[in-house]
């Protein structure tokens, strides 16, 4: 701290700074019962160029998809923290492979560009508001349900839309993961605008929040709830933009995506070798237009374990379903709107455990209410590593 020269009350202060690193590489391997091996790798920089910009490039191959995106985020277009966001993304996806089925369901390749602007509310809410140009085609398989091929007739295979969204979000959250105290919630709207080859739209929202019991005990409360629908010329929400129910983060103790409305039983005939063979295909869950789901879970400490900091422990109670109100045919299963008396509700224990080698997560459920034509799974697990 030399003396300022001539100046007998001042000192300069010199600093060194070292600049720590702002990018980043990773892989990623995992398991999951319903997605089965997931394979995925990023790479990310904070500070792009030397601009303080956010980049990242990213993909995630499993057995039935694969995902790549870019992004670019400029966190301070403006000096009051307002954002603004660059994305592209293309995603190819096999549900016959999903569903472990042999072309029953569909398969739909999906690409597309967007952009958003953030809005920092305050310390602990923000608004988003956005664009995304997205073209989707579909391939439906040998034997797709008659609700698919029907929309097909209509509407065709290929489309291009413009998709305007409008979202809010808060949290005060203390923890990004494994939180115990404070609450989050976002609400989320979506419309395909004048120019896109179909009209609908999509309202979602989703909400948990954590009550302390003691010290160490806590109750999270959470729910999600969405509602789609058509407008104009197109009759009914795509079948492929419908909600699904079920499994991990969901209703636990039913497979992923079961429950719910259920296609028509089909038959059909399909030549091999120049032989002509005969296959039933029982009813598929097709999803719904209107999600319900939530739960209550009791967080607790397992009292053998020194340091819980990054395990979780839970007694849980998860309900709901996806319903329809609309029928596509006449022959469409559970389409009549909301039945309570076709929610899913389960019991259980559940552990989520984010180990050096990534985060595991295991529940065994028991359900309590079982609709009709839902598949059970007592056990369910996922294992992410990141290296």
């Amino acid at each position: 701290t030399p003396a300022v020269p001539g100046v007998d009350d001042q000192v300069d202060v010199n600093y060194s700074v070292e600049e720590q690193a702002s990018g980043s590489i990773s892989a990623s391997v995992g398991f999951s019962q319903s997605a089965g091996l997931i394979l995925g790798g990023s790479i990310t920089q904070n500070n792009f160029l030397g601009t303080g910009n956010y980049a990242s490039l990213g993909l995630t191959r499993s057995s039935y998809q694969s995902k790549y995106n870019i992004g670019f985020t400029d966190p301070y277009f403006t000096p009051d923290g307002v954002s603004l966001g660059y994305n592209a993304f293309y995603n190819a996806t096999d549900y016959n492979e999903y569903y472990d089925d042999d072309n029953s369901y569909y398969s739909i390749n999906s690409y597309g560009a967007g952009t958003s602007l953030g809005y920092p509310i305050n310390e602990t809410s923000r608004l988003n508001v956005g664009v995304t140009v997205q073209h989707d085609s579909i391939e439906p398989g040998t034997y797709s349900a008659d609700e698919i091929y029907d929309f097909i007739a209509r509407e065709g295979k290929d489309f291009t839309n413009f998709k305007a969204n409008l979202g809010w979000s808060e949290s005060t959250l203390n923890k990004g993961v494994l939180a115990t105290r404070g609450h989050s919630q976002s609400l989320n709207l979506m419309a395909t605008v004048p120019g896109s080859d179909l009209s609908f739209y999509k309202i979602d929202y989703t909400g948990q929040t954590f009550l302390p019991v003691s010290d160490t005990t806590s109750l999270r409360l959470h729910t999600k709830l969405g509602y789609g629908n058509s407008y104009g010329s197109t009759d009914g929400l795509p079948f492929y933009e419908n909600y699904t129910a079920g499994g991990e983060g969901s209703v636990r103790g039913f497979e992923s995506g079961t429950l719910g409305p259920r296609d028509t039983p089909a038959t059909g005939t399909y030549a091999s070798a120049g032989q002509a063979y005969y296959s039933d295909r029982d009813t598929e869950s097709l999803g719904g237009n209107i999600l319900i789901t939530g739960g209550v879970e009791y967080l607790f400490p397992l009292p053998f374990i020194k340091d819980n900091k990054s395990l979780r422990t839970s007694v849980f109670w998860d309900v709901g379903s996806v319903y329809s109100d609309k029928c596509y045919l006449s022959t469409t299963q559970g389409c009549d709107g909301v039945d309570l008396s076709q929610m899913a509700s389960s019991v259980g224990v559940g552990v989520t455990w984010h180990s050096p080698l990534g985060p595991l997560s295991a529940n065994i459920a028991f359900p309590v209410r079982t609709p009709d034509n839902a598949d059970t799974q007592v056990f369910q697990f996922s294992l992410g590593q990141t290296f």
